[in-house]
């Protein structure tokens, strides 16, 4: 058994000083198998191991290709960490003009010594009642007011849904997703020990039937979803989907974490979120990284009241707490208007973005959404996810590929997401532009 890996450490060293380049093509497994002498099923556990590691992605009926990016390292779980390309289309934080202007006059209270002797010390789970008001009041919907009394607070969204799926699955359960899914999901449930299962959807959002379907074929334990501004397509799950999907919950008794952390976009009032329908069953996510800013963040979770206890053990055994300080940064910009100037400007942004993208990559199959700051991009033939996505790096730009979301590892979408909020608008633009001359085929500098 240790000879496979042994060979994959070879290959791996290949990759690591560039003697095997990204999007360059691996030979065929019996080929390798004859060169190396060894058995054919041994050459397929080294190119199941270079998978496993995130160095090569295989594509049915086309070959194993060497990936444009390194894997993602352990520890990356709960955090992203920006790249090296001067132009960042891969990381996704929107911010409104004016912004630091905006958040300053509510911190200045909390630095008086009095005012910070408390502000620095820890806070439980569930926060303090002035946060689970504030948190209520900016997640209220016409059709929908969480209940303060089911809110706990964690560092961020991200460490809010590792602390809902810690709570829902043990090792070795479970969970459905959609086909495309948020980057550190898969991560965070590598970390658990959780088996992601890709449930199928359609231009509605996540299909019913096939959540039934995955549920009889082995029992799922949850189901994790964005129905508003999914990330990676921008989709919107219909009204009527979010209906029958909140109804199929009920019919098999499964608990759903609901990520909410883009639906501040959406101005429609009349989108009435999962857990309205299924308030038993639903964990709602959220927070204030995309609203508010990354750096002085807290994330969010509503949860029906016979699993708070269990979700805050999980909190608190995470590690996950979110900061006092944070939360009484975040009661006072929630309290003065703030939070409310911020979102209508960054839908304003989101806009003027879109409408950038609408006429760089007119020609294009892009699926997006008027209201979102990404994109995904099919990309023309004969492009790859993975070498399109160096080809953008040798430019100085960096996009996330398709394989990035995929749950299926055999699935590999010639596809990249567009992250539309980091750039400047101008830098944005440029960045654009180029892209979609890389895609054309056409020379640029």
């Amino acid at each position: 058994m240790g000879d496979f890996r042994r060979i994959a450490d070879r290959i791996a060293g290949d990759i690591a000083t560039g003697r095997l380049r990204p999007g360059q093509q691996l030979p065929p497994q019996r080929w390798f198998a004859r060169r190396h002498r060894i058995a054919p099923s041994t050459a397929g556990r080294v190119y199941g191991e270079l998978v496993r590691r995130g160095l090569v992605v295989g594509e049915v009926g086309r070959g194993t290709f060497v990936r444009a990016a390194p894997p993602v390292g352990q520890g990356r779980a709960l955090v992203e960490t920006a790249t090296a390309a001067p132009v960042n289309l891969e990381l996704n934080y929107p911010c409104a003009p004016g912004q630091s202007e905006l958040l300053a006059p509510a911190l200045a209270p909390l630095l008086r010594p009095d005012v910070l002797t408390e502000a620095v010390r820890p806070a439980p789970a569930d926060g303090t009642a002035a946060a689970r008001a504030a948190a209520a009041g900016l997640l209220a919907l016409p059709g929908w007011r969480p209940d303060p009394g089911r809110f706990l607070f964690t560092g961020n969204a991200r460490q809010a849904i590792a602390a809902a799926l810690a709570s829902l699955a043990r090792p070795g359960c479970r969970v459905g997703v959609e086909e495309l899914t948020y980057p550190l999901v898969k991560e965070i449930a590598a970390r658990l020990g959780i088996v992601l299962v890709p449930i199928a959807g359609d231009g509605e959002g996540l299909r019913p039937d096939a959540l039934a379907a995955a549920h009889r074929a082995a029992p799922l334990s949850a189901l994790y979803v964005q129905p508003a501004l999914h990330n990676p397509t921008s989709l919107a799950t219909s009204e009527r989907r979010v209906g029958e999907l909140a109804q199929q919950a009920q019919d098999l008794d499964l608990p759903v974490v609901e990520d909410r952390i883009w639906s501040f976009l959406r101005p429609d009032p009349d989108a009435t979120p999962l857990a309205a329908h299924a308030p038993g069953l639903t964990l709602v996510v959220d927070g204030l990284s995309k609203r508010v800013a990354p750096g002085l963040t807290v994330g969010f979770l509503v949860v029906p009241p016979h699993r708070v206890e269990a979700v805050a053990d999980a909190v608190r055994s995470g590690g996950w707490s979110a900061g006092r300080f944070a939360l009484e940064a975040a009661v006072r910009w929630a309290g003065d208007g703030t939070v409310a100037r911020l979102v209508a400007a960054k839908r304003a942004d989101a806009a003027r973005r879109q409408r950038l993208l609408a006429a760089l990559m007119d020609g294009f199959t892009v699926r997006t959404d008027p209201h979102g700051y990404f994109a995904w991009w099919e990309l023309p033939a004969p492009w790859r996810a993975d070498t399109f996505t160096a080809a953008a790096a040798a430019h100085g730009i960096a996009v996330t590929p398709g394989t990035a979301f995929t749950v299926d590892p055999h699935r590999t979408p010639d596809a990249v997401r567009l992250g539309l909020a980091s750039a400047g608008e101008q830098e944005l633009a440029r960045a654009l532009e180029v892209l979609a001359g890389i895609a054309r085929g056409v020379g640029v500098g």
